[in-house]
């Protein structure tokens, strides 16, 4: 039995990944902060860390402790927490699976439609405000120069159940809750903005599939489907009642959602195909409509 060590543990993607991995026999720690969610997880069959990703000394020995990591934790834009991890790991030939996030695709197109589609062979040139993201990711892939088997996984917008603690991903939810306030389904500028998508137990499963078959150095795009913003909220207004799907600036995007939300978690494009996982992991996601699960 192999055991892993998973960050984010009470979050929405790693409690997922957790779930897999216990009905496949594995042994599953989680390093958790909240003192007050260890009994919840452990009822569940999971061991428990209590402690950070910035206590260096606790990495170590958790590291020493299992065969791979699975790094969750608020992880794609933390340099000081990935390289914790890589200092702990290297030398041990052991696995790091580290999460990022595809807005290191986005434009800021500001609402615009972009129909160009990323591979894992393109070469990024990420914008400014996403450029360290993309450096993480470069770092965390040459450890395995360090005798680490390092993987990058870069989830798209994902959707569904949880199928651990947290039930509710981040996107979709924080567009209805606003929209609820709005009383209408709400998009930014044109709303012709693409993001690519996939439900949250395929990309449970592909993690799985990265555990047991990638290659070190190996980065996979995530992602079974894609939809446009403008899309999303006029299916928002129609499921909630709500009247028709209207635009809004997209400074009212960066106002309620922050700079990196506005400009790329809600009107930039994020675009890429994940047919490398398809081919290499003989990953075969079953979910392909988000338009079911609004």
């Amino acid at each position: 039995m192999k055991k892993i060590l998973i960050t984010g543990i009470t979050g929405y993607i790693g409690g997922s990944i957790a779930k897999k991995l216990l009905e496949r026999g594995y042994e599953v720690t989680g390093l958790v902060r909240n003192e007050t969610q260890v009994q919840e997880l452990e009822s569940s069959g999971i061991k428990t860390i209590i402690g950070n990703i910035h206590n260096e000394d606790l990495i170590r020995k958790a590291v020493a402790d299992v065969d791979a990591v699975i790094h969750n934790a608020d992880s794609a834009d933390d340099a000081y927490a990935a390289d914790n991890f890589i200092k702990a790991m290297e030398g041990s030939h052991k696995t790091f699976i580290f999460t990022s996030g595809s807005a290191i695709f986005g434009g800021k197109e500001n609402g615009k439609r972009s129909d160009f589609v990323f591979t894992e062979d393109f070469p990024l040139t990420p914008r400014l405000e996403m450029a360290s993201r993309v450096l993480i990711n470069n770092y965390v892939l040459q450890s395995v120069q360090k005798d680490i088997k390092s993987i990058v996984i870069v989830p798209t917008m994902v959707y569904g159940e949880g199928l651990g603690i947290k039930k509710e991903s981040i996107q979709i939810p924080a567009l209805i809750s606003y929209s609820k306030t709005k009383g209408a389904g709400i998009y930014f500028g044109e709303g012709e903005n693409i993001w690519s998508n996939l439900h949250i137990e395929d990309l449970a499963e592909l993690y799985v599939l990265a555990l047991e078959k990638a290659k070190g150095g190996s980065i996979y795009y995530a992602e079974n489907g894609q939809s446009s913003l403008k899309n999303i909220a006029e299916i928002i207004s129609k499921k909630y009642n709500l009247k028709p799907a209207r635009s809004l600036s997209i400074q009212d995007a960066v106002d309620n959602f922050g700079p990196a939300g506005g400009y790329f978690g809600f009107a930039s494009n994020s675009r890429c195909s994940a047919d490398k996982a398809r081919t290499e992991l003989e990953w075969n996601p079953i979910y392909n409509s988000i338009e079911n699960f609004i």
